[in-house]
């Protein structure tokens, strides 16, 4: 008979898709509820105790001690270097997806009767946030066409829902490297998971009362209307002054080509961008041999006077499509390198007492009676290095790794990324203050609406611990893709992609297509988990029929049928669920675990 404490595997038994909604909803107003335990009676998402098998600092000679401050040198030169190019390839990997998806952002924002449509213009604002990987351009977009009369403010403020839906992509994406190990894959795929969970929330609460009572473009036209604003300085980007020596040696982008599409002017010209100055910029001394206008016009003329960019892809004869698939693809594979080998030298450098010093200082709380400030000091925590990275998708995309290897709770975590929204809207705000002045009103007004947007989101979801549902359900989605791999992928595909793309489908033929296609598959979907919560809580409330499940198909009620056909499918176990690595257990490490047990 397999211990329990020696590392022995049970297998999990059938997840039922219905009793984890219920699962969900029901344990919600727990704080750090188990909700997934193991045969071995421990929390799977408790961080895990690692032994220190190393020897300590007295225990050293001095040989040893000058060995262990090299490596230890070299290590955090390699974690910061890969640190470095990680966020270099995200960076190259959003290029990559605005070559990739320029004109169809472009296309997209034309079509105004389609994006009166409340529910189109939300899944307008996940998919273009989805194509240029980047929320800041799609802000920019919306602002643009607002300030030039193409949208009206209260058309744009559900596609800056969808653009604050669509930037959790990229923390699901990078969790998607930590595959390999069970544990590590469970507590990724929940981070990633709770930042999206809390953007569908908020928009499903905000989105009906925007339509109904336009709260937000009130809130926002009397913030704007309290202030007098003056056009400012432009906020300093500190993350692109890192960053732009490499990735300007690789590709440099005209973005505002993206924002012509989008306003209607016809530009066939490659997003590329090819000349990046002229002649008479360089000389010193010529501003007697022509005006400005003279030879602004002289070099839009005469190519010998411009001077071409100097990167890799600025003499190509290759077609944008070409460029972004060759970008995408060695993007992701940097992107994937950078990630495995950060943690695997975090996994090396986080053991024994560093680990638990590091855990110790991020998840600890304000002494009591103050402990509930924590949470909300985290926020700010969050808040103040998104604006210092100047990105939300970094500033993410650096804590699901961490969340992986056990350096951070899930309970600490979700404040950081509400932190991260709030950050991100603060940037926009300062952005929108450097626009010029006849555009200073209305990018205020949209970077105020997506601050009262997330602001909204923390006091729905947030202030209330009984109101966190984010935190269980994600925790539900992690156990889900830690037995069934593939599901992490059939979630990123459906919610940032297949849905989206579906809705905007329907949004074409009409509001009226689309309520009546959308209007039984959302009320189907409510009735499915009212009465799951109702068999778990009260069952008899309902007829014999519906208190269990059992008469359902079982491809319809269990993903156990479905998990075969996958595996099946999939090359060398591919799709399969990822093998836990082996870690030795120390009960005398852990007092809840010896507690538990009959010694």
């Amino acid at each position: 008979m397999s211990n329990p404490l020696t590392g022995g595997q049970v297998p999990h038994p059938a997840l039922d898709m219905v009793d984890l909604v219920d699962q969900s909803l029901g344990n919600a107003g727990a704080s750090g509820s188990a909700l997934a335990l193991e045969e071995g009676g421990t929390d799977p998402w408790a961080l895990p105790q690692l032994k220190d098998t190393g020897q300590s600092w007295r225990e050293l000679s001095m040989t040893g001690r000058v060995c262990w401050v090299v490596v230890g040198f070299l290590k955090a030169c390699g974690l910061l270097g890969n640190l470095y190019l990680f966020i270099c390839s995200l960076d190259i990997l959003g290029s990559a997806f605005q070559l990739l998806g320029n004109r169809v952002a472009g296309d997209i924002f034309k079509d105004s009767l389609v994006l009166a449509n409340p529910v189109a213009g939300l899944v307008i604002g996940v998919l273009v946030t989805v194509l240029v990987q980047s929320s800041s351009t799609s802000s920019s977009i919306v602002v643009t066409m607002v300030a030039s009369k193409l949208l009206t403010i209260q058309v744009s403020v559900p596609i800056i829902m969808g653009v604050n839906v669509g930037t959790s992509i990229t923390s699901t994406l990078v969790s998607m490297a930590q595959s390999g190990d069970r544990d590590e894959f469970r507590r990724a795929f929940g981070g990633s998971a709770v930042h999206g969970i809390f953007n569908w929330l908020t928009v499903l609460i905000l989105l009906p009362l925007e339509s109904a009572a336009a709260v937000l473009e009130r809130l926002s036209a009397l913030a704007l209307g309290a202030t007098s604003l003056q056009p400012g300085a432009r906020a300093p980007d500190i993350l692109k002054v890192l960053t732009k020596p490499i990735t300007h040696l690789i590709i440099q982008l005209d973005t505002d080509l993206i924002t012509g599409g989008a306003m209607g002017k016809a530009n066939h010209s490659s997003l590329i961008k090819r000349w990046c100055g002229t002649r008479a910029q360089m000389t010193k001394g010529n501003s007697s041999a022509c005006g400005a206008a003279r030879c602004l016009e002289r070099n839009s003329t005469a190519p010998e006077d411009k001077l071409p960019c100097h990167h890799l892809f600025s003499g190509t004869a290759l077609t944008d499509l070409a460029v972004g698939l060759i970008l995408l693809a060695a993007s992701l594979l940097v992107l994937c390198t950078c990630l495995v080998l950060i943690v695997k030298l975090l996994n090396s450098v986080l053991r024994g007492r560093i680990a638990q010093a590091v855990r110790t200082v991020i998840n600890a709380d304000v002494p009591f009676p103050f402990g509930w400030l924590s949470g909300y000091l985290a926020i700010l925590v969050g808040a103040g290095l998104t604006f210092v990275v100047q990105s939300s998708s970094v500033f993410t995309a650096a804590i699901v790794p961490l969340m992986g290897v056990g350096v951070i709770s899930m309970e600490r975590a979700y404040p950081l990324f509400l932190g991260s929204n709030i950050g991100t809207t603060t940037t926009a705000l300062l952005a929108a203050l450097a626009s010029p002045s006849d555009m200073l009103l209305s990018a205020v007004q949209v970077a105020l609406i997506h601050f009262f947007f997330n602001l909204a989101g923390i006091l729905l979801w947030y202030t209330v611990p009984a109101l966190r549902l984010p935190i269980p359900m994600a925790k539900c989605f992690g156990d889900l893709t830690a037995r069934y791999r593939w599901v992490a992928i059939v979630y990123l595909l459906l919610t940032f992609l297949l849905l989206p793309l579906a809705a905007f489908g329907l949004s074409l033929a009409g509001g009226g297509v689309l309520a009546m296609v959308g209007g039984p598959l959302v009320g189907l979907l409510l009735l499915v988990v009212l009465v799951s919560v109702l068999q778990r809580h009260r069952p008899a409330w309902l007829p014999h029929c519906l208190r269990s499940w059992a008469w359902l198909p079982h491809w319809l009620r269990s993903l156990e049928p479905w998990d075969s056909l996958v595996t099946h499918c999939c090359p060398c176990q591919a799709c399969g669920a990822p093998h836990a690595a082996p870690k030795e257990a120390h009960c005398y490490e852990n007092l809840e675990v010896l507690a538990s047990q009959h010694l």
